[in-house]
């Protein structure tokens, strides 16, 4: 999935404007919800699940340099393994799940972004990949620092809203550059 600058900048804006309302009307409901997540068995089929395919549906785009040859081999292998890890090893998948996603998600910002040197402004966007790039391998390695961060977020209402704020106005902001691109 090759996607424009454009195209990428605005799907990521929309998801940090979406995330960062959610955080600052920081609703009883919703923080039940969010702090529920990591240890879901629900969201763990949604988000590893997910995770899982988009990360096998790359798997079958590798071409013969890439170990494309023995393709359909790995795609099994790894499908194996989803499916195995969701009955062996299920705590905190949820946030492994999300990190898988993160990871790729940052993928396609980066080629979006890639080689375009004469647009300053995509340095936005690269920006948030990293910053993506650097929590998934973090939360991947110590997931339950996830669950503690939702708690610390929770304790007060004013951390969420201020997170939320912040997440919102750089969505506000990356949805600004892609119309200057």
């Amino acid at each position: 999935m090759n996607l424009s600058l454009f195209t990428a900048t605005i799907i990521t804006s929309i998801c940090l404007v979406l995330v960062g309302a959610l955080l600052f009307w920081n609703d009883n409901s919703i923080s039940s919800i969010i702090k529920g997540l990591p240890r879901s068995r629900r969201f763990t089929i949604l988000a590893f699940g997910i995770g899982s395919m988009w990360f096998i549906y790359k798997v079958s785009q590798l071409g013969v340099a890439d170990f494309g040859n023995h393709r359909n081999l790995l795609m099994g292998i790894f499908g194996v393994i989803a499916v195995l890890s969701y009955f062996f090893v299920p705590d905190f998948l949820a946030v492994r799940g999300v990190c898988v996603i993160w990871l790729l998600a940052a993928t396609e910002m980066l080629s979006s972004a890639f080689a375009l040197y004469d647009i300053p402004s995509r340095i936005f966007l690269t920006i948030f990949a990293y910053i993506l790039i650097v929590l998934s391998i973090y939360l991947a390695v110590a997931p339950y620092r996830a669950r503690d961060f939702v708690e610390w977020l929770f304790k007060q209402d004013r951390r969420a809203k201020f997170l939320g704020a912040v997440l919102a106005a750089y969505g506000l902001i990356l949805s600004i550059v892609a119309f200057a691109y």
